[in-house]
């Protein structure tokens, strides 16, 4: 692979570390509507480490740490730990969980346009024009048995203002918009060994909760599907109780969403692709002191296990932790990043739809998070 390294601006006190290009294999395809693939590096916390990195399809190169040269006038960068990004119309979203905020970008250029302040927010997601983002309110904390309960407000899109604030759960992750609802995984992180156990169901409308629903310790990620069911990944209590991948259903002939199904599967991540769900574990044990790593497909239509594993070639051994989990749209590419020892620079790689690794490229520290950009996506 041949690395092309472009020169940076300065800021005042510091010198940027300049955007680093290095070809892929990736081949062109002038019909594809998918541009490129944004990554958020979480970096380690209290390192004021997150980065941003871009992978374009359309040449072939992976660019690494593009935000501090886009916005060299920045004196932070990105900031404290990314905890999530999205793309909503024209605007790319990087949540920052201890810096407290979401940056705002453009999509096309990266550059930055704002920023939303949410303390110690978690995830986000969009609907009609608002964001929605999960907080847990109160600071960062490993353990607080008298941590307040957390919030998800909502942000107007076009102003950047914060509009409104409903109260859940305590320490709420992953949020999903389905139907005229939001739900939101309650995890209790902060609470252990006494872990929240709920998702929150959030009446859009009205923005206020009208339900809790009973699911299991400790949640964190939620996912809708096509055919109006809910995925809900439990990370456990990492000692005799197992990390567990549930799904919800609606009632007959109501809006309120039951446990039908609980798999028995451990579940760190997912990504659904059609009627595919992609997963991995990463699911850490107190007692051993050591990760039991799991890869899978499940059928969602049949909610079976169809696969062992998505990496059919046997290089799934190069992965020491995997951290994030893509698939691409068109291609059906799996995109698998690596957090190796969590405090150095990670890995993508990349996997055919028929679980051949194609290319690998080095990352910022702790590769977590992806979206991809697209040439259809219009201005909201």
């Amino acid at each position: 692979m041949s690395v092309l390294v472009l020169l940076g601006g300065c800021r005042e006190v510091e010198v940027v570390v300049p955007t680093e290009y290095e070809l892929v294999n990736e081949s062109y395809r002038p019909e594809s509507d998918v541009k490129g693939m944004y990554l958020v590096n979480e970096g380690n916390m209290g390192s004021n480490k997150c980065t941003l990195d871009y992978l374009d399809f359309e040449n072939g190169w992976y660019a690494r740490n593009l935000y501090a040269e886009k916005n060299p006038h920045v004196v932070k960068e990105l900031g404290d730990v990314g905890n999530d990004i999205r793309i909503y119309g024209s605007r790319l979203y990087v949540v920052v969980n201890c810096s407290n905020k979401v940056e705002v970008l453009n999509a096309r250029t990266g550059v930055r346009i704002g920023q939303i302040e949410i303390p110690n927010c978690r995830y986000i997601r969009f609907y009609r024009g608002k964001a929605y983002v999960s907080a847990y309110v109160g600071p960062v904390q490993l353990y607080n048995p008298d941590a307040v309960k957390g919030a998800v407000y909502k942000v107007d899109t076009l102003s950047l203002q914060v509009e409104g604030k409903v109260t859940v759960g305590y320490q709420p992750d992953e949020l999903e918009v389905l139907g005229e609802y939001l739900f939101v995984a309650n995890s209790g992180g902060y609470m252990a060994p006494n872990y929240d156990n709920t998702v929150s169901m959030i009446e859009l409308e009205g923005f206020r909760q009208v339900r809790k629903i009973p699911v299991g310790i400790n949640l964190h990620r939620i996912r809708a599907d096509r055919y109006g069911r809910l995925w809900v990944t439990s990370r456990g209590n990492y000692e005799n109780i197992p990390s567990n991948l549930y799904v919800l259903e609606r009632k007959k002939n109501s809006v309120e969403m039951v446990v039908t199904d609980t798999l028995g599967i451990p579940c760190s991540n997912l990504f659904i692709q059609g009627d595919s769900l992609y997963y991995y574990s990463t699911e850490w044990n107190n007692f051993t002191q050591r990760n039991t790593i799991t890869y899978g497909i499940i059928d969602i239509k049949t909610k079976r296990k169809v696969s062992d594993s998505f990496i059919k070639d046997g290089t799934d051994g190069d992965i020491t932790i995997p951290y994030g989990i893509a698939v691409h749209p068109e291609t059906g590419d799996i995109f698998v990043t690596d957090a190796k020892n969590y405090v150095s620079s990670g890995t993508l790689y990349c996997y055919t739809r028929d679980g051949v690794r194609k290319w690998k490229v080095r990352t910022g520290d702790i590769p977590a998070h992806m979206c991809f950009l697209t040439k259809s996506q219009k201005k909201k």
